[in-house]
């Protein structure tokens, strides 16, 4: 110890420690150094933050290709010769007046009471007295010439007397030809739709849409029935099942005369065919309401001719129609009748009577309930209907 001790006092020995010294040292800090340069661990991992997805994986969100918005498919409503032969169709099978008169027939040799049977028959049809009259008259003119009526025979004099009576040389097209609006350009055909409580004018409306699409024709429908707060929407179901827009107010009880004016409005606008304007059911003995009407129409001819003023009559009325029709046409000047609810012919008298009664033809009639079920009314279709050829 004494010798290692001597020999680290010497020069040598001082220049040997020296250079250790600078090894360890040196070792020293190239070890901590090493260390501070490498990667620390962390006691828990955090979670990474969203990636950004890459340009072309953007754009195959922003386009949505997997994701399909779907549009509820427009109606296509059914065209008008197929509408006409089936309600045809179906009121040829009730039978109604001509089944009650042709079995009278069919008993032979016609006794008094079996004249008024066939009296009342016509009467409770709704054919009217003078048209019942005018029947009978000419029933038994025949029965005499012939010597007897027989069922046959009866048909064929009931259908050419029924006939004559439907008068088939009315015009019954509705005017929708365009006309010159205010702005001196093409504007669209007005229609106005009146009637009672009731009669089915809101949904004869909508069936008119349909019926105008069937026919390609563009529709705006004016909802001015606005103190029944369902008939708007009631008319807007309507107008989306066949793609035509309806005009209404943002308020319940809101002004129709301004309604109809803006129905009108985005008709012209918009370069439709037809503009259809729906109007509250009331009382043919409310003066004031019915004075209203009139009030809605000068409104609308401000922009263009109002065409068409229809009349919308529930068939089983009856002669209460027939008071009903008469004030409305002093009111409004009705151009047409549209018979509704006519379901059988066994109330098909209305036609005879109304016509007659006011010198306005029927123009549509509906049987049934469904969307379709509304058509051009059909004179001959309707007799022969009626007498079951």
């Amino acid at each position: 110890m004494n010798t290692l001790t001597e020999f680290f006092t010497t020069p040598l020995g001082l220049l040997i420690a020296a250079l250790v010294l600078i090894v360890v040292v040196t070792a020293i800090v190239l070890a901590v150094r090493s260390r501070q340069s490498a990667p620390q661990e962390p006691a828990e991992k955090a979670k990474p933050a969203p990636a950004t997805p890459p340009p072309e994986e953007v754009e195959e969100v922003a386009t949505a290709e997997d994701t399909e918005v779907v549009v509820p498919a427009l109606e296509e409503p059914e065209a008008v010769r197929s509408r006409m032969q089936r309600l045809r169709a179906r009121m040829a099978s009730s039978g109604g007046i001509g089944k009650a008169l042709l079995a009278v027939f069919a008993r032979g040799d016609l006794s008094a009471s079996d004249w008024e049977e066939i009296e009342d028959t016509l009467l409770l049809a709704d054919v009217g007295l003078g048209p019942t009259e005018e029947i009978i008259a000419r029933l038994r003119d025949e029965a005499r010439v012939r010597g007897s009526l027989d069922s046959e025979a009866a048909r064929e004099v009931l259908r050419d007397e029924l006939l004559q009576l439907v008068d088939p040389g009315m015009d019954r097209s509705l005017n929708l030809e365009p006309v010159t609006a205010s702005n001196g350009k093409l504007g669209p055909a007005a229609v106005l739709v009146v009637g009672v409580n009731g009669t089915g004018k809101t949904t004869t409306v909508g069936k008119m849409a349909r019926l105008l699409r069937a026919e390609d024709k563009t529709v705006v429908l004016g909802a001015a029935d606005t103190f029944r707060a369902a008939a708007s929407e009631q008319l807007a179901t309507w107008g989306s099942r066949v793609g035509v827009p309806v005009v209404a107010s943002d308020r319940e009880g809101g002004d129709p005369a301004s309604v109809a004016f803006e129905a009108v409005k985005v008709g012209v606008e918009t370069e439709s065919d037809v503009v259809i304007v729906d109007t509250a059911g009331r009382l043919q003995t409310k003066t004031a309401l019915m004075d209203e009407l009139g009030k809605i129409r000068r409104v609308m001819e401000k922009q263009v001719p109002v065409g068409e003023v229809l009349l919308v009559l529930d068939a089983t009325t009856g002669q209460n129609g027939m008071k009903q029709a008469q004030v409305f046409a002093q009111a409004v000047g009705i151009t047409g009748i549209v018979l509704t609810k006519l379901d059988g012919s066994a109330k098909g008298g209305i036609v005879i009577s109304v016509q007659k009664e006011l010198g306005v033809p029927v123009k549509l009639v509906g049987l049934g309930e469904g969307p379709d079920d509304l058509a051009p009314f059909d004179p001959s279709g309707f007799v022969d209907a009626i007498v079951g050829e």
